[in-house]
C-alpha cells in the first residue's frame, strides 16, 4: 500500500520530516516522495523511481523519489515562490498516482500558502480547497485523528461571533453524514458511533444559556437518528473527552474550532494527523504546519508525519477492502 508524499514547501520542514519517516517507516510503509530531491537532508539515502510499482522494492534500503527539478536552490526558512509551480505539481502528481490506483493514498507535507499565491497564482485558500478540486468536489470536512481520539469540527477558521450563524441545520447533517461514510469506507467501522457537543455551556442546560441545542442542533440530530444513525448528543462539551467518554464514541462532532482541536491536540500534540474526509480519495497530513524557525536546523519532530503516512496507509487498505 504505497503512500505517495507531496513535498510541500520547500524551505520548511516537510523534507526533512518526510525523510525521518522513511527511515522508521521504511520496512513497513512504501512511501514514494514527490519533489526535488536536492531538498532533501544531506546525507538522505534515496533513489529515483520510474514507475511507483518501484517503490516497495526501493523502500527498505532507500527513500523512493519520483524527482522534479524545482531549478532554485533552497533556503531554509524563506519561501522562494519560484518553487510554488513546482510545489502545486507534485501536489497534482500525487493525487493522479492515486486516483489511478498507482498509489494507495496521498500524504501531504505543509505548503506555504502566500509563496504558491505569489509565484503561481495559486488561489484557493488551502490544500483542503486545492484538492476539493482536483477531486471534484464541493464539500469536504476536516478531521482531526490519533489514536486516543478522533474530533470533526462543523464550522472552522471563522470568528467565534460567527458559529451560531454559520452552524445550520444543513452544514450539521452535510458534516455528520459525510463524517459517518467515511468512518465506514476509511477506518473500516461497520456501525459509527457520533456523539455531537453541543454550542453551549452545559449544552444550553434546557434553555436556560441558549436555544440553539433545542431549535436547531436537538431536531437535526433527531432526524438523523430517524435514518437509523448512531449519534449521541447535543452533549455537554466538557465532559466528552475523559478516557470513559471516549470509549463511547468512535468521533466527536463538535461546532466549532477550538472546542474540537483543544482536547486532540492535548491528547495527542506531536501524533495528531489532518485527514480530510469526502475526496474520492485518501489524503492525510501532519498537523503541524512549515515550522520556518526550526526548518534546516534537523531538530524536526516526525512524529506527526509517521502517523499520517502510517494512518493513510491503513485507511488506503480499508478503502481498497470495501471496494
Amino acid at each position: 500500500m504505497t503512500v505517495a508524499i507531496s513535498c510541500g514547501e520547500p524551505a520548511g520542514i516537510g523534507p526533512e520530516v518526510a525523510a525521518k519517516a522513511w527511515a522508521v517507516l521504511r520496512d513497513e510503509v512504501p512511501v514514494l516522495w514527490i519533489g526535488d530531491p536536492a531538498h532533501l537532508p544531506a546525507g538522505t539515502p534515496w533513489e529515483p523511481v520510474i514507475t511507483p510499482a518501484d517503490t516497495p522494492k526501493i523502500s527498505p534500503r532507500a527513500l523512493p523519489v519520483l524527482a522534479r527539478d524545482f531549478g532554485q536552490d533552497v533556503t531554509p526558512g524563506a519561501a522562494n515562490p519560484a518553487h510554488a509551480a513546482g510545489v502545486v505539481a507534485a501536489i497534482e502528481t500525487a493525487v493522479d498516482l492515486v486516483r489511478s490506483g498507482l498509489c494507495a493514498a496521498l500524504c501531504t507535507a505543509p505548503i506555504h500558502k502566500k509563496a504558491l499565491a505569489d509565484g503561481a497564482g495559486f488561489a484557493y485558500p488551502g490544500h483542503t480547497e486545492f484538492l476539493a478540486h482536483l477531486g471534484g468536489v464541493d464539500r469536504v470536512v476536516m478531521m482531526l485523528a490519533s489514536d486516543l481520539l478522533r474530533v470533526v469540527p462543523a464550522t472552522i477558521h471563522i470568528p467565534l461571533s460567527e458559529v451560531p450563524k454559520a452552524l445550520t441545520a444543513r452544514l450539521l447533517t452535510d458534516t455528520i453524514l459525510i463524517t459517518h461514510a467515511a468512518l465506514r469506507r476509511d477506518f473500516g467501522i461497520a456501525a459509527p458511533r457520533i456523539a455531537v457537543a453541543g454550542l453551549n455551556p452545559h449544552a444550553g442546560e434546557g434553555g436556560r444559556m441558549g436555544q440553539e441545542e433545542i431549535d436547531l442542533i436537538g431536531p437535526t440530530l433527531d432526524a438523523l437518528r430517524a435514518e437509523g444513525l448512531d449519534i449521541a448528543g447535543p452533549l455537554p462539551a466538557d465532559t466528552m473527552f475523559h478516557a470513559a467518554a471516549r470509549a463511547r464514541y468512535d468521533v466527536a462532532m463538535c461546532a466549532y474550532h477550538d472546542q474540537a482541536l483543544i482536547p486532540i491536540k492535548t491528547l495527542a500534540f506531536d501524533d495528531g494527523v489532518n485527514v480530510t474526509l469526502g475526496l474520492p480519495f485518501v489524503r492525510t497530513s501532519p498537523d503541524h504546519g512549515t515550522a520556518f524557525d526550526i526548518a534546516g536546523k534537523g531538530i524536526a519532530n516526525p512524529s506527526s508525519m509517521i502517523a499520517a503516512i502510517r494512518m493513510a496507509a491503513k485507511m488506503g487498505a480499508a478503502r481498497k477492502d470495501r471496494a
